[in-house]
């Protein structure tokens, strides 16, 4: 992945991590979330789990770069069609939702990705609310 070209699954997974590295922390909820994602939802039918790490590493690599952030995003909108933003919104939110709690790196970062994919605010809120509603504990 040298060549820092997503397929457009590996574009979503790139965010998931993005979001999950965002606060500097990497929680295991929020692992088992990304993991539990790819193998659960149809966008990641026929997936190689294998490209994971090498998924994670470029991401990695470019949150170490100065613009890094803005090259994510930059490969995210270039590899996932417009008619997923709300799609990569929502696993953006479920993965910062995972551990209970939004930092504020996370909210910042989602904030972020909906004004770059141009998410309508009305259907941030519904997105947000339904992962909050998901990830809520007794």
């Amino acid at each position: 992945m040298t060549d820092h070209s997503f397929s457009p699954q590996d574009a979503l997974v790139a965010l998931m991590i993005t979001v999950s590295a965002s606060d500097a922390t990497i929680r295991t909820s929020e692992l088992l979330t990304i993991q539990s994602i790819v193998n659960h939802l149809p966008i990641f039918a026929g997936f190689d789990e294998d490209r994971l790490e090498g998924i994670a590493q470029t991401v990695f690599d470019l949150l170490e770069e100065e613009d890094g952030l803005d090259a994510i995003i930059g490969l995210i909108k270039e590899s996932v069609p417009d008619t997923h933003y709300e799609t990569a919104y929502a696993l953006a939110c479920d993965v910062a939702a995972a551990d209970g709690k939004v930092f504020q790196t996370e909210l910042e970062l989602l904030r972020e990705i909906r004004y770059e994919f141009e998410i309508d605010p009305l259907h941030a809120a519904a997105i947000e609310r339904g992962s909050r509603a998901r990830h809520l504990t007794l």
